[in-house]
């Protein structure tokens, strides 16, 4: 059934590909392409979304054979198939999915890999796209690991983090307006845009992959204000559309932070604390510079600290 999961995949791109389509040819109409659609942020996330397809199919190797150990030796059920059993995984995965998003925004480690999909300063439908080939070494296999413990094999795993991840390409998008009551259970649209926004009340909230009902049980869903518009991107910009520093310069200023920091404490915050300690840390470190360099310091002007870690919204 992996080959059933692929071909779900494949069937689906041609789908993917008339949609953004459409959707380029909707804001052109509305004479809003330019704002929306750039070539080199369109090319920089397709460019991200093989390299994505191509460290997941590797990774997939190596990830399988762990699902299918815990499986035949741990698994504290067994399922039949039918209705029953997909409404089962499917909300079981839609949880765990909230719970790796949540994480991939509050553990830098994670974030490291996540940034990625947030530092286009656009958001349409290829921003869906927008994937980081870290993604198996930041560990988002793992996340699904208590499926298999359950009882599902491997190959049921695989298709139903497919489907949740399809479904999640339609939320990208600014064509599509409030859906009403739709928006008290599924992701959409407007729940989306608000957590690609940099907005300060957007900052961290709605995680939702399907489900939306996750960030109101657990207090992370806030709505979209026509009165606060999403400004979309991460804190500090990335500036760049090129698809290698779009996916390394977070691994790369995270790792500088856990080197450079003196204590223990600090190295260990600098990969696994939230990715806003950084900004702080480097605050910290500027001030305490600029308070032993005395006057002389302050007569040529104040030091520039780091660029803060770049943080989604």
């Amino acid at each position: 059934m992996q080959f059933d999961a692929e071909l779900l995949l494949l069937a689906m791109a041609p789908v993917f590909l008339a949609c953004i389509a459409w959707e380029a040819w909707h804001f052109a109409r509305t004479r809003r392409l330019a704002r929306l659609y750039s070539w080199p942020d369109t090319l920089c996330n397709a460019a991200l979304a093989l390299m994505h397809q191509g460290a997941d199919k590797l990774a997939w190797l190596a990830v399988v054979p762990v699902y299918a150990y815990v499986y035949t030796h741990f698994r504290l059920f067994t399922w039949h198939g039918g209705w029953v059993s997909f409404l089962v995984l499917f909300v079981a995965q839609d949880l765990l999915y909230y719970v790796f998003h949540r994480c991939s925004h509050r553990i830098r480690w994670f974030w490291a890999a996540h940034v990625v999909h947030h530092s286009s300063e656009r958001l349409n439908l290829s921003t869906a796209f927008r994937q980081s080939l870290m993604y198996p070494i930041a560990g988002m296999w793992a996340f699904w690991i208590p499926l298999a413990l359950i009882g599902f094999p491997p190959n049921e795993i695989i298709a139903i983090v497919l489907v949740n991840l399809a479904f999640q390409f339609f939320v990208h998008t600014q064509a599509i307006g409030r859906l009403g009551w739709l928006e008290y259970v599924f992701n959409t649209p407007s729940i989306h845009r608000c957590h690609h926004a940099r907005n300060p009340r957007y900052i961290d909230r709605n995680y939702a992959g399907v489900l939306v009902i996750w960030d109101r049980l657990f207090g992370s869903y806030v709505p979209e204000d026509p009165e606060d518009a999403p400004q979309y991107g991460i804190v500090e910009p990335l500036r760049s559309h090129n698809p290698l520093t779009a996916t390394f310069h977070e691994w790369g200023a995270m790792l500088s932070d856990a080197l450079h920091a003196p204590r223990l404490g600090d190295k260990l915050r600098a990969v696994f604390g939230p990715p806003e300690w950084a900004s702080a840390y480097h605050a910290m470190r500027a001030e305490q510079a600029g308070e032993r360099d005395g006057p002389s310091r302050e007569a040529a002007g104040p030091a520039a600290p780091r660029a803060p870690v770049s943080r989604e919204t």
